[in-house]
């Protein structure tokens, strides 16, 4: 395996994350090292087979602050899928040690602005934070069909929509609306899942919009907490597209969960093909859901569980 050195004080091979990327030859395998820092760079990565370590989530930081409403160099607004700080595309992508963040500002001001749009085939992140406020994690692939015109503008708009398996252990992951979305199958383990407090009146974790026959979100054994939200104004997800899904098992909720845990999109009537499962929820957050949310026995729990890590983790 090619393994590179990053440093900002010029001792590594590169001095910027970006310079190491694009001196992998396509289907070497690589690992990059990424010294401390604060590399302030819009990173775009398509290798067959990468990994990126840092020197820890404090200490190493990727940092861009483009925003879904603000100005692109061709004369329209960046929108969601261009304002990525990291975008990943390739078939085995392992990201650990680190903070990727998009610093652009709350979604009322900037739009949308994603941290992390992750589309390979399979991938793992590991003691990673990702920090932003509306649409932090964008879980490849997009949906078939977009809503309004350049909804899908950016690097995925004609890119065929393949599967994905994304495993996200022991990271941080921050944002207020819909801040974890797409069409992914992913698992979350023990992660701490927070919403940041922008003083909306409601906030959203998840927007999935994965196949009625994918297994869509899941979250075992997360802590999911607020940066001083009111309480229950926190919604757990709602269906980005009808048959999104997220799946919530032994998690521990704080008080800024809303008590009807999910919530329909908007106004649209169609929330009833979505599935949203929850089973051993605890903490002031965890109450008696709506007759939609799926209460999941522990058998059925363990079941999900077994099937998200045989399809996301990495073996």
């Amino acid at each position: 395996m090619l393994t590179i050195t990053v440093a900002q004080d010029g001792s590594g091979d590169f001095a910027s994350v970006s310079e190491a990327v694009l001196a992998v030859p396509y289907a070497c395998a690589a690992e990059i090292r990424i010294g401390p820092g604060v590399y302030r760079e819009k990173l775009v990565c398509e290798k067959q087979d990468i990994t990126l370590i840092g020197a820890g989530m404090e200490s190493t930081r990727i940092v861009w602050g483009d925003g879904g409403k603000l100005p692109h160099p061709d004369g329209r607004p960046t929108h969601t899928f261009r304002s990525y700080t990291a975008f990943f595309r390739g078939i085995e992508l392992r990201v650990r040690d680190l903070t990727i963040e998009n610093d652009a500002g709350p979604g009322a001001k900037v739009g949308q602005a994603v941290a992390a749009y992750v589309d390979c085939s399979h991938t793992l992140f590991e003691n990673v934070r990702l920090l932003s406020n509306q649409d932090t994690l964008f879980c490849a692939p997009l949906p078939e069909k977009e809503r309004e015109k350049d909804g899908f503008l950016g690097p995925g708009r004609f890119a065929p929509r393949r599967p994905t398996a994304q495993y996200y252990r022991h990271c941080e992951i921050a944002g207020d609306i819909d801040f974890i979305f797409g069409g992914a199958d992913a698992l979350f383990e023990q992660c701490t899942i927070r919403t940041v407090n922008n003083h909306l009146p409601a906030s959203y974790v998840t927007a999935p919009s994965g196949r009625a026959d994918g297994l869509g979100f899941v979250f075992w054994d997360c802590d999911f907490v607020s940066d001083d939200c009111p309480a229950g104004t926190v919604f757990l997800g709602r269906p980005w597209r009808p048959t999104g899904k997220t799946a919530v098992l032994d998690c521990r909720l704080g008080a800024h969960i809303a008590p009807e845990g999910f919530s329909p999109w908007q106004s649209r009537t169609d929330s009833d093909l979505a599935c949203f499962a929850e089973a051993g929820s605890t903490g002031e957050g965890a109450a008696a859901r709506g007759a939609w949310v799926k209460q999941l026995d522990s058998q059925q729990a363990e079941e999900l569980l077994r099937c998200a890590r045989k399809l996301c983790r990495p073996e």
